[in-house]
């Protein structure tokens, strides 16, 4: 453990001393590398390792570019959600919101670049986060974009049968799918 501590501080003060450039994250106050961020996945990864300090640090990264225009931006991304995907174990957090939205984003993020990819990790956030209604509606939405109908409202199907929450969202969901609207929530109704 000493050895391992020993190499993470060294890798800290490596990427200190490269850039001094340094940005604070309002939820976890971590100072970090504003190139790759190495400090604050380490120090995330070292400390809590929670969803939520993830998912703060993954929204802000998103805060610096739109990812469907810069692909340098999109596979930083990916990479970082996949890391955290990694660092998270599913049977330990599959009850968190943060860690369900964690898995939605990087689903809709590996849509961007390969949809077979992405309807894998759709399936994952799915079978590991079931009882959130958003899973099932980001999972149907990608299906209707993609033109597959009948898997879009089997999927809002099944996600009232198995009871996710909330109820509401699911049903706003299956009626703009009935009325044959392109989104299946609005921005206001997300």
């Amino acid at each position: 453990i000493a050895s391992i501590m020993n190499r993470v501080r060294d890798l800290k003060n490596k990427y200190r001393n490269e850039d001094n450039i340094t940005d604070e994250l309002n939820c976890t106050k971590i100072s970090a590398d504003t190139t790759d961020n190495s400090g604050t996945v380490n120090q995330i990864m070292m400390t809590t390792n929670n969803p939520e300090d993830w998912l703060c640090f993954l929204l802000r990264l998103e805060k610096k570019g739109i990812p469907q225009m810069d692909v340098s931006l999109l596979n930083r991304l990916i990479g970082r959600y996949s890391q955290a995907v990694t660092a998270l174990p599913a049977e330990k957090h599959s009850q968190d919101e943060s860690y369900a939205r964690i898995l939605v984003r990087f689903a809709e993020l590996k849509a961007l670049q390969d949809p077979e990819e992405a309807r894998d990790q759709f399936h994952l956030a799915r079978l590991n986060c079931k009882k959130f209604a958003f899973v099932h509606v980001a999972f149907a939405q990608f299906e209707l974009s993609q033109g597959n109908v009948k898997k879009c409202k089997q999927l809002l199907q099944k996600a009232v049968e198995c009871s996710a929450v909330p109820l509401e969202m699911l049903e706003t969901a299956l009626q703009n799918f009935h009325s044959q609207k392109k989104q299946l929530l609005s921005d206001e109704e997300k």
